[in-house]
């Protein structure tokens, strides 16, 4: 996922409050209804290789519930560059979707404003209940002791992808289950013009995610359990700076990484230009980037030493996609109709069989098609090692501050600037200053 600032989505409610209201299903009741009850806005989020491959992947399925219901569905694609300020400036203006896809990451931040339906006992029975969710995706639905925010729709871990052909010339037999080895057979793959790790250091959302896992392995945290930021904590600081290293000191990532943040990682491996790649569920992909699957193999993400567990041996966060509704929305009733459309045993099967994530409802996961090697390796990462981004407020802010921070980072390496202890901490604390001040 990525973002723009979020400042700057609020400066633009004015502005986009027209289109939003040209576009949008919501009225200005604060409740919902049932005002209009043959249509639904639905705001997708780019899951596929691109916004006409999302509306190839998702219109039959909409088609289908239009069959079912009666119930038209306007769809509208909406790419992570624009996807957090479009919906923070529908949720400012009340102007918004009937439905709509949020990074989970996003559940307690959009749960704190106020404008999305609450999902309590009775809203999830509408759906077929609370139970049917696997329970590491449900914790990722908004701040715990509240009813969630939204609702799991597609559930994503990251592996480490690896170029078999790439290890075998380098004389490496197995991959790495440890930084340090992922260090070295690193240096073994960068030659000719390859490197050995492919990132996207422009990307805030890919900084946000590897520097929460690092710091956890490294025993820190962004936030204290009240909440507040802990940007410079020990663990935060020198897991930022493990991270960065992969360019800054270690030389195993090429310098032009700084600048990705477009899926152009993705598209260096699928093209043999690195051996290795942290992604989440990325087999679809790369076969849509003409990689064929016997090509490639998948591992759990390293860990400093030992193996994937919980505490300092996560090695994945609590990734994905969650379904939410605009409480003023003019069809309350259909739009559950919609999340339990979504959210049913058949569409998972078919939408996560597509896009190539794991669904997160149990019954679903039973599937054959979910116990192949790449989701066979994810689904272990989130059933025993995942960790969920901290489910505060400023969850979304922390995204926005130190995911540039970690570019800025990258930008420094690239460009043969030192990149030190001192010098993360300093980044770290102008954002943890930002956010307070």
């Amino acid at each position: 996922m990525r973002r723009t600032r979020i400042t700057a989505a609020i400066a633009a409610i004015t502005v986009a409050t027209a289109a939003l209201t040209a576009c949008g299903g919501g009225t200005a009741t604060g409740d919902g209804g049932n005002k209009n009850p043959k249509t639904l806005t639905y705001w997708a989020s780019n899951q596929g290789k691109n916004l006409d491959d999302d509306k190839q992947k998702l219109t039959p399925e909409l088609q289908k519930f239009e069959k079912q219901t009666g119930i038209h569905v306007k769809l509208e694609v909406v790419g992570w560059p624009d996807l957090l300020n479009r919906i923070l400036t529908a949720t400012s203006s009340g102007q918004g979707p009937d439905v709509l896809n949020i990074g989970n990451t996003w559940s307690a931040s959009l749960q704190a404003t106020g404008a999305l339906l609450s999902f309590d006992d009775s809203t999830f029975n509408a759906i077929g209940g609370k139970q049917r969710f696997v329970p590491s995706a449900l914790g990722s639905t908004g701040v715990a002791g509240k009813p969630p925010a939204a609702v799991p729709l597609y559930s994503l871990a990251y592996g480490l992808y690896y170029n078999k052909k790439l290890f075998k010339d380098a004389g490496i037999a197995n991959p790495p289950t440890t930084w340090s080895e992922l260090v070295s057979d690193g240096k073994k793959l960068t030659t000719g013009g390859k490197y050995g790790l492919a990132i996207e250091g422009a990307n805030n959302a890919e900084n946000i995610h590897h520097a929460y896992i690092f710091a956890k392995q490294h025993g820190g945290d962004f936030f204290d359990a009240s909440g507040n930021p802990t940007f410079t904590s020990p663990g935060a600081v020198a897991g930022v700076k493990q991270f960065v290293d992969f360019m800054a000191a270690d030389k195993i990532t090429a310098a032009g990484d700084a600048e990705y943040a477009q899926n152009q990682s993705l598209q260096d491996f699928a093209t043999g230009k690195a051996g290795m790649l942290l992604w989440q569920a990325a087999g679809v992909q790369l076969a849509q980037r003409g990689m064929k699957p016997a090509d490639w193999g998948v591992a759990p993400v390293p860990v400093q030493s030992g193996a994937p567990g919980q505490g300092t041996q996560v090695n994945t966060m609590v990734a994905g996609i969650n379904l939410a509704v605009f409480k003023n929305t003019q069809n309350r009733d259909g739009a559950l109709k919609f999340v339990k459309f979504m959210t049913s045993d058949d569409e998972q099967k078919i939408l996560n069989g597509k896009y190539g994530s794991i669904p997160p409802v149990t019954s679903a996961q039973s599937d054959p098609q979910f116990s192949n090697p790449e989701q066979t390796v994810l689904r272990q990462g989130l059933a025993k090692s995942a960790v969920a981004l901290p489910q505060v407020a400023k969850e979304s802010q922390f995204e926005d501050l130190v995911g540039p921070a970690l570019k800025d980072l990258f930008a420094d390496a690239a460009a043969g600037r030192p990149v030190t202890d001192d010098s993360v901490r300093k980044r770290l604390e102008k954002a943890q200053q930002q956010m307070t001040g």
